[in-house]
């Protein structure tokens, strides 16, 4: 049986999460998504740091990241992960309600995989989750070994 890719939802909303979460359960996207709720704890968790030092090691299939975040910002968050050769491979979607052309054109100077703009009505917003969730992780193919730990004989020779 294939393991199911774990997704990481940055968010500080607890609306937007119960949404994002309620999106992907009714369009039976059955991942574990993993829910942090500032840029500080979302580095900590990739970087397996502090709290999250003993968790499992892998990145996840996608990372959707929110702008506007407590402690460290989003972007701050997207440039630490898309400079660093380790994490650069890790598809970051950013998911905002910005507009902004800046945060739009500085996200892609970063390197982000997508930009994606919540969409107020609800079945729109369903709809846009559903097709990032079903993209990044069903239909995308990383390159192998993006996911889990990589293979013992790696490990060591780090």
């Amino acid at each position: 049986m294939q393991e199911l890719k774990r997704i990481l939802l940055i968010e500080d909303s607890a609306n937007d999460v119960e949404l994002v979460l309620t999106a992907l359960s009714e369009n039976h996207l059955a991942n574990e998504v993993v829910v942090l709720r500032d840029g500080e704890e979302a580095l900590d968790y990739l970087y397996r740091r502090r709290m999250f030092r003993l968790r499992m090691e892998g990145h996840p299939v996608v990372v959707l990241l929110d702008l506007k975040l407590p402690k460290i910002d989003g972007l701050e968050v997207l440039a630490q992960l898309k400079s660093d050769p380790k994490m650069r491979s890790i598809p970051i979607v950013v998911l905002t309600s910005s507009r902004e052309e800046p945060d739009l054109v500085r996200c892609y100077e970063l390197g982000v995989n997508a930009y994606v703009v919540k969409p107020v009505d609800y079945h729109d917003f369903v709809d846009a989750i559903k097709g990032v969730g079903l993209f990044w992780a069903v239909i995308n193919q990383p390159p192998l070994g993006a996911l889990s730990s990589a293979p013992k004989r790696l490990q060591e020779s780090n």
